[in-house]
């Protein structure tokens, strides 16, 4: 799985395109090339497990921002990890 293969995924569901459009990448200072995609396995809010794709960052964008975001396999929700 490459980024710009999870963000087409991602759009074509409609699960959560807004995080994929130019304007909020722009607000963060991002780009495509500053991503990679990793399998993941994150405990989450209701106390499960959940086997996800891991979009992170390679570098740390404005305000020091290198947050991942996690999208659930099956369904390509987002999903936000027990922290």
């Amino acid at each position: 799985m490459t980024p710009s293969e999870l963000k087409h995924l991602v759009e074509q569901g409609s699960n959560a395109p807004y995080f994929f459009t130019r304007q909020s990448m722009r607000f963060f200072g991002d780009t495509m090339r500053n991503y990679g995609v990793r399998s993941a396995t994150v405990k989450t809010r209701r106390g499960g497990d959940a086997d996800v794709w891991e979009l992170y960052r390679r570098r740390a964008v404005k305000h020091g921002l290198k947050s991942s975001a996690y999208f659930d396999k099956t369904t390509l929700e987002r999903v936000h990890p027990d922290e």
